[in-house]
């Protein structure tokens, strides 16, 4: 008896188990992805994922890079067309609450999820640092034009806080806990552009107030 041949996904083995992986993680959550459940939903055999993904941790980290790659992206594209760099930090700010919101799952698997081993998955990691430099850029940039002390070393310690707090504000105003406040929508429309603010007056001092906004 001939066996008929198992149709392949017309994008490849590789790109359908990126693609099929990540409508598991959004559909079903993070624990329920396997290599296997992979390669049974796209109807091709179970170790036709392994030929690229050697573990599922190696099909989550190419997952991951993808999505720091896109989140890097925003921010960048967020300041291309800035000159302002006060304005720029904001408008960067401003992306990565919209990114956040828009992309979940995405988001999630970046920064609340735990990660595959940093040692091993080189380009994962390096993909993430990107990201974050994106930011360190933006910030050493304004430190640089407004002259203040020390720029590299308050580039760092301003670019985790603005980090932080951006996330802070992601995951707060995305969480029914907000919602069980009870606060006023107007204070929560208005709370990036306080934080931005709060952050850019403490960074530098005079440098950015209400009225360039």
């Amino acid at each position: 008896m001939v066996q008929r041949a198992i149709p392949l996904p017309p994008e490849g083995i590789r790109e359908a188990s990126v693609r099929e992986a990540m409508a598991i993680i959004e559909r079903e959550g993070l624990a329920s992805l396997s290599l296997r459940d992979v390669a049974r939903r796209l109807g091709v055999s179970h170790q036709a994922p392994y030929k690229y993904f050697p573990t599922r941790d190696h099909l989550l980290a190419e997952i991951v890079g993808r999505c720091f790659d896109e989140f890097g992206d925003a921010l960048e594209a967020a300041i291309a067309n800035e000159p302002d760099l006060d304005l720029a930090l904001m408008a960067m700010g401003a992306s990565y609450l919209n990114y956040a919101a828009a992309h979940p799952s995405h988001y999630g698997l970046m920064f609340t999820s735990p990660l595959p081993d940093k040692s091993v998955h080189l380009d994962m990691a390096e993909k993430a640092s990107r990201a974050f430099h994106v930011l360190r850029r933006a910030v050493l940039a304004l430190h640089l034009h407004h002259g203040q002390p020390e720029p590299e070393r308050r580039a760092d310690q301003d670019a985790l806080h603005l980090w932080a707090t951006m996330h802070g504000l992601a995951t707060l105003l995305q969480h029914d806990s907000i919602k069980v406040l009870g606060l006023d929508q107007a204070l929560l429309q208005a709370a990036p552009l306080h934080a931005f603010m709060s952050i850019a007056a403490a960074m530098i001092p005079g440098g950015c107030d209400d009225s360039t906004l």
